[in-house]
């Protein structure tokens, strides 16, 4: 399969989503080679739409300080083509959802332990 081929169809592998009634992603980038494909999207249920679009088995979360911002990088990988096609969202979080994940969910209590 040549370059241009594989840039065709990753691009209409966008188109269709969109088509489909996904969000755009505000970013996509194709890297020289068409070996990776890399859609950024604005919020949570953008990336939950294309992951299940694209039936991305790979996730994986991390989360960072940004010079004193905490941000967490949700990422949705799959391998298509010999193409690796990447869904990302960036969203900055505050020390309020650190501490969710820390504490103990109250309504997963039974009542008699309350």
């Amino acid at each position: 399969m040549t370059e241009l081929a594989t840039r065709a169809q990753a691009f209409s592998l966008v188109a269709e989503g969109v088509a489909a009634g996904l969000s755009a992603p505000w970013r996509v980038y194709l890297a020289r080679g068409c070996r990776h494909l890399s859609l950024s999207v604005g919020d949570r249920a953008e990336w939950n739409a294309w992951r299940t679009h694209l039936g991305c088995p790979e996730l994986s979360v991390r989360v960072y300080d940004a010079g004193g911002e905490i941000r967490r990088s949700s990422m949705a990988e799959v391998v298509m083509d010999g193409c690796r096609i990447s869904v990302e969202l960036v969203e900055e979080i505050g020390t309020d959802d650190l501490d969710r994940l820390l504490a103990v969910d109250p309504t997963s209590i039974e009542p008699e332990e309350r």
